[in-house]
């Protein structure tokens, strides 16, 4: 016979089969059966049993309910979701036995709201992706991939590279209320697009249509180094009309053109579906989610992912934290929401000229004005996450230490407005300085009266949680007030009660007592029994005494025992209006969020340019990038002991591509890198590591630096280098920047040499290309392009020789390297000395053996020979006894044998 609490806890297991139940019993949340089972391996906490009928036991593991975050968090990190079942009431309904009990919210990876499992200056997304294709795949339906906790999107075995198609996106991030969708095509790279949009989002949790043909296992075009949770929801909550009625409904609209996405369909079934898992998991509690932002992929710089990863946008390669990326230079920010957005315009450069400037006027005007700056900052310190807190109270989830931290940081706010006020510098004078156009200018009376709520109606230090008393302050109710003052009485009264009655009685070892079990009760030894009032009532007897009570302190202690309950229920009830007060006026709230983190990134990225010498970029739509000085923002901050050693660079429509030669360490990667930095960040509307820079806007920037092995996709180190460069070559404009490292070493010199001469040709000569381009190479061959093509340049690293020692001088100047110095290199790396001894030999015997001689470049036509009808001698042996050894070069004689066996061999 199953209990009465098993049938209930089966009852909401029943709706959530896949998900782990935290199922409230008092202090604790409990799993059972295969959910204990995960819980106990995942958490480390002890597996047990429970008894549930006759003779049957249940596997049971649980875990404190004021610890339960950490406990979520492990749980959703190796990939599970939780459903939370909390009690309602605290007493079961007339006739019923248990406390009815609810699934509260359902948590996922993308869905998180506890603070303390998420990221502070980052958001956490859950997103959701459809795709319609002209071209349908061939194979039969099979389910999604889902292995190791990484997205893969659809394969594609339709016509073309691919088939033509659309896709519609969306992302949501309930701790903040942000919630945008794009549509993406039409064109044969719609797959690639959208893994560039996911790739810069990163987020959590990914929604795609279950069952649908077009997703199948093994994809040729996996998101590298995603990690993200796959989550499968039912094809139909994607279909356009339940997914525009679902937004409809939600909004309470009419119609979608509002939000600028009615006539984009696959963006509302994206964003439809995306918002019935919210409206799901979140049990309807999603009003934070107000509005729904439309937008296009081509008003941003786009970045792929691999670009990400080399120029170490937001983490560095070898870390994978902030630490050493690009973000942790510029971050100076000081609140969450101001840290979240410079890492949302970092992933996102702009193309508009005017918004750009806008951008940089705000972060010129506190640039040039220390002091109102640093009062400023001062006031920015630890002033906590606005926008996180009034979405929590919108969820009527906020804790009274958020309400706290809102309300020290609303009281910021004023003198915030104050500093602008005063200030008589264009750009930072008043709320109306918003960046982004589209939203509302703050409003000073809403969060005045909000702040005058929180001070009048919170203590000033509550408890963590409404489970304990005290979190109203004294004063905003008068009937709360009441009950606080009759327990006060109470009590008063009880403690006082003893020295009355001895002295009443005259009972002088009479004793006012309370336990558990009894309560407050008046204990008389039994010498004293004579002496006790009529009226007492006996309640106890004990050995030598006993104890009484009276129907006066019966009362007083009802008061006192049930005072807290009721004082904890009305506390409550005050609380949630004032949650209700704070919703009401969460949009000027919200915006007041925006504009602080406005601010907050435009003073931050002018204390760090102030810090790093950074000079302000002019912006403009023509197609030069003019850099005087330019330095390596990550760079130049770790080196020790040492100047950095600024270059400079000018990329145009007659020198559009420049072939940098120069040995390993000598600062060609950085420099690629560093002209790579300060385009992106001049594009963010930030200023830049240079003397003076000119930067006509690209619309893209490529990198092909560094080889990886992805041996667990299936791709060699040259294969992996050949897509990038195939993907470069394919989506490339006469507006992007191309930074090119080594292209064509992870394969022989002769083929290697041979594609990096193709590329270059190929992007020079290109009627729709001719993109701006870095090319560094240790091919010199490829040097004879600056003869034969008429808009590439020579440039290489300056080395000055020592003796047989080198030094390196980072310096960029015109013209082709000579030498690779290798053996110097591989010196400095620490080889063994006898290797690097024999490598000097040998060296320099090919230097000797060709010092004297011209390069031959293999990229020319070889001689076409033929053996003479009556020759005496093989012609190879004629050449070989013809030529002139010392003329050539090492590079030059290696490619003669090579031409020579080759002939003898056919």
């Amino acid at each position: 016979m199953t209990t009465p609490m098993r049938s209930q806890y089966l009852a909401l297991k029943k709706q959530y089969p896949d998900i782990i139940l935290f199922f409230r019993l008092g202090d604790f949340y409990e799993t059972f059966d295969d959910d204990a089972k995960i819980v106990a391996s995942v958490c480390d906490v002890v597996l047990t049993s429970r008894p549930v009928g006759a003779d049957e036991r249940v596997p049971l593991a649980g875990v404190p309910y004021h610890a339960v975050d950490t406990y979520i968090a492990k749980l959703i990190n190796a990939g599970y979701k939780v459903a939370i079942a909390e009690q309602v009431g605290n007493e079961p309904p007339k006739g019923e036995k248990l406390v009815p009990r609810v699934v509260r919210r359902v948590v996922t990876p993308g869905t998180l709201v506890e603070p303390g499992l998420l990221p502070e200056k980052a958001n956490n997304y859950v997103a959701a992706v459809v795709f319609d294709w002209d071209a349908r795949p061939t194979s039969p339906p099979a389910p999604p991939l889902r292995g190791e906790g990484r997205y893969s999107p659809p394969s594609l075995q339709g016509k073309g590279a691919g088939g033509l198609g659309r896709a519609g996106l969306a992302y949501a991030d309930i701790s903040t209320g942000e919630f945008a969708a794009t549509e993406i095509g039409d064109g044969p790279d719609v797959l690639r697009r959208v893994q560039e949009e996911l790739a810069r989002l990163a987020p959590a949790e990914l929604l795609y249509p279950e069952k649908d043909p077009r997703w199948v296992p093994n994809p040729p075009s996996p998101i590298p180094n995603l990690q993200v949770h796959p989550t499968p929801y039912p094809a139909w909550r994607f279909e356009e009309a339940t997914a525009r009625q679902a937004l409809l409904d939600h909004f309470r609209v009419a119609s979608l053109a509002g939000f600028g996405c009615d006539d984009r369909p696959l963006a509302v079934a994206a964003a439809g579906a995306l918002l019935q898992y919210l409206q799901e998991t979140q049990q309807g509690n999603i009003a934070q989610i107000a509005s729904l932002r439309t937008y296009s992929i081509s008003e941003y710089m786009l970045l792929d992912e691999a670009t990400r990863r080399n120029l170490e946008l937001t983490e560095s390669i070898r870390g994978g934290t902030v630490h050493g990326s690009l973000l942790g230079v510029l971050d100076a920010t000081l609140t969450p929401m101001g840290g979240r957005l410079l890492r949302k315009w970092l992933n996102q450069p702009l193309l508009d000229v005017a918004a750009i400037n806008a951008r940089l006027d705000a972060v010129e005007a506190w640039y040039r004005n220390a002091g109102p700056r640093a009062e400023l900052r001062q006031l920015l310190r630890g002033f906590g996450d606005l926008e996180r807190w009034v979405n929590r109270c919108i969820q009527g989830i906020a804790l009274p230490r958020d309400l706290v931290g809102m309300r020290e940081a609303l009281a910021r706010v004023e003198k915030i407005g104050a500093l602008l006020e005063r200030s008589s510098v264009k750009g930072i004078g008043d709320w109306g300085l918003i960046l982004n156009p589209q939203s509302p200018v703050p409003n000073p009376q809403s969060f005045t009266a909000i702040a005058a709520l929180l001070t009048s109606a919170i203590a000033d230090e509550p408890p963590a949680t409404l489970a304990t008393p005290g979190v109203i302050r004294p004063g905003f109710s008068a009937e709360l007030d009441g009950i606080h003052a009759a327990v006060r009485d109470a009590r008063e009264w009880i403690a006082n009660l003893e020295p009355v009655e001895r002295q009443r009685t005259g009972i002088k070892s009479l004793k006012v007592g309370y336990n558990k079990v009894f309560g407050y009760y008046i204990e008389v030894t039994t010498a004293n029994a004579a002496l006790v009032p009529s009226h007492y009532i006996r309640k106890q007897t004990l050995v030598n005494a006993e104890r009484y009570i009276t129907p006066e302190l019966k009362e007083y202690e009802s008061l006192v025992l049930n005072a807290e309950e009721r004082i904890l229920e009305l506390e409550g009830q005050l609380y949630r209006q004032v949650l209700a007060q704070i919703a009401e006026a969460a949009p000027h709230l919200l915006a007041t969020a925006r504009a602080i983190a406005e601010l907050d990134v435009a003073a931050a990225l002018a204390e760090v340019a102030e810090a790093n010498r950074y000079v302000r970029p002019v912006v403009t739509d023509n197609d030069v990038i003019d850099i005087k000085g330019g330095r390596h923002p990550v760079v130049e901050k770790f080196l020790a002991g040492e100047p950095f050693t600024p270059n400079d660079a000018y990329l145009s429509a007659e020198q559009a591509i420049i072939i940098l030669t120069g040995p390993n360490m000598s600062g060609k990667s950085t420099f690629l890198r560093q002209v790579a930095h300060i385009v992106l960040m001049a594009q963010i509307g930030s200023f830049v590591p240079a003397e003076s820079a000119r930067i006509g806007v690209v619309d893209r920037i490529f990198t092909r630096i560094g080889a990886s092995d992805e041996i667990a996709r299936g791709q060699s180190t040259f294969m992996v280098e050949m897509v990038e460069t195939a993907n470069i070559l394919h989506h490339a404009t006469n507006r992007s920047l191309l930074i090119l490292d080594e292209i064509g070493r992870g394969t022989s010199t002769y083929d290697g040499l041979a594609i990096a001469w193709a590329v270059v040709e190929y992007v020079h000569n290109h009627p729709g290309l001719r993109a701006k381009t870095l090319f560094a190479t240790h091919y010199h061959e490829l040097t004879d392009l600056a003869e034969r093509l008429p808009h590439v340049v020579n440039f290489n690293v300056a080395v000055a020789e020592q003796g047989d020692k080198v030094v390196f001088l980072h310096k960029i100047v015109p013209g082709a390297a000579d030498r690779s110095y290798g053996v110097h290199v591989a010196q400095l790396a620490g080889l063994p000395k006898p290797v690097i001894t024999r490598a000097q030999e040998i060296l320099a015997d090919l230097e000797a053996s060709g010092a004297a001689g011209p390069r031959r470049s293999v990229i020319d036509r070889p001689v076409v020979y033929q053996l003479p009808l009556f020759s005496a001698e093989d012609p190879v042996i004629a050449e070989l006894r013809a030529l002139d050894i010392n003329s050539l070069s090492p590079l030059a004689a290696l490619n003669k044998l090579y031409e020579l066996q080759k002939r003898v061999k056919e």
